[in-house]
């Protein structure tokens, strides 16, 4: 079986679902590319959707939000919008592009792909399955014009909802979200630690940025780092934003019980070291940190989607937030001091986020190959 995973790079949550779907079907044997749709289009067109959706994220989350909710207004699978017929402006390359290259089944943990492989599935310029993964506790706008084979929704109780919003519920599938193997392995804190140079009895707060950022950052790491016992640390994971990891060094470069760390491919290793995690609610890194079994704090979200994914985790007790800064950091504080707490919060995490969701859409997938006959 040979698999094309479509996605594209605004954030890079998408892209870590399908990177952990692609190791699964690789691990099993199988062939899986990983493409993102945009550079059928250049270089250039890519970098912009992508550079372009994450500015506004960032910079002018209020107008995004106002994006979002707009979105939520004028979808229907009853009629097609802007964004369905500029994805489909990809569908002549991405035709030939599978004129070029043998696959069996497509995947895409992405709208946009979504879109276009619609598109080309209603003018007959498709013959592959295809199979859709959520990376949200919602549905969000525009899932409901596409017609794909298949969609991976992150839980049973969010059924009602996307087929509510059009989805064929005989057609969802509630596997989860993927997450590579690193984050559903066991927990091992103390080689953990001693990877990541950190000390062995310490109490470790986790701080991730995000792709999207994570707010007034200087500012949560300078509160928490005032209120901090001696024997307790910090670490901040920046990511790819070099910027912000030299305004971080700059200003807690000397603090013996801060540690900023740049881009780094051990985050599963950072998660098992620490003892609590401060994130915004975006469904991949909430996914991990839940699958991992981490006690997880969740901070101001973008309006959109991860209001959704805060509300999903904080009243099943998957997570705890706050929406006032001061508060937030007391509640990691107040999860730090109480086991009892952290361990209902796992158990709560272990019954309703599944660490398997990778193994079940390629088991799928293997499934529909053998159906159609495509299987090589």
């Amino acid at each position: 079986m040979k698999v094309l995973i479509l996605s594209c790079s605004t954030g890079e949550g998408h892209n870590y679902a399908g990177k952990a779907l692609q190791e699964c079907i690789r691990l099993h044997g199988d062939e899986a590319d990983m493409l993102d749709i945009m550079l059928l289009a250049g270089k250039r067109v890519s970098r912009f959707v992508g550079g372009g959706y994450v500015s506004i994220v960032k910079h002018a989350p209020r107008f995004f939000h106002f994006l979002y909710r707009l979105g939520g207004v004028v979808s229907s699978s009853h009629r097609k919008s802007p964004v369905y017929y500029a994805n489909a402006m990809l569908a002549k390359p991405l035709k030939r592009y599978l004129e070029e290259h043998h696959y069996d089944v497509i995947a895409t943990p992405h709208l946009f792909p979504a879109e276009t492989l619609t598109y080309m599935k209603h003018k007959k310029m498709l013959s592959h399955k295809v199979v859709a993964i959520e990376t949200d506790y919602t549905c969000i706008p525009f899932w409901e014009e596409t017609d794909c084979d298949y969609y991976i929704i992150p839980h049973k109780e969010l059924k009602e909802e996307f087929a509510a919003r059009g989805l064929p519920a005989h057609r969802l599938k509630p596997y989860g979200i993927p997450v590579r193997q690193a984050f559903s392995a066991p927990r091992v804190p103390k080689a953990a630690r001693q990877m990541c140079k950190i000390p062995e009895n310490a109490h470790v707060y986790l701080i991730m940025s995000g792709s999207m950022g994570f707010g007034k950052i200087q500012l949560f790491v300078a509160e928490l780092l005032r209120r901090i016992q001696p024997d307790e640390y910090i670490i901040v994971i920046c990511g790819a934003n070099k910027k912000l990891y030299h305004i971080l060094t700059g200003e807690f470069g000397r603090s013996a019980n801060v540690r900023i760390v740049g881009y780094t491919e051990h985050i599963a290793a950072y998660m098992d070291a620490c003892d609590v995690l401060y994130t915004k609610p975006g469904g991949l890194t909430s996914t991990e940190a839940a699958v991992k079994g981490i006690p997880i704090v969740h901070t101001t979200p973008i309006p959109g989607c991860e209001t959704r994914n805060r509300e999903f985790f904080s009243v099943r007790g998957l997570s705890v937030t706050s929406d006032k800064f001061y508060g937030q950091i007391a509640a990691g504080q107040s999860l730090l001091r109480a086991p009892d707490r952290c361990e209902a919060m796992r158990t709560a995490q272990s019954a309703a986020v599944p660490g398997d969701a990778a193994l079940k859409t390629y088991r799928l997938l293997r499934r529909i190959c053998r159906k159609s006959g495509g299987e090589i």
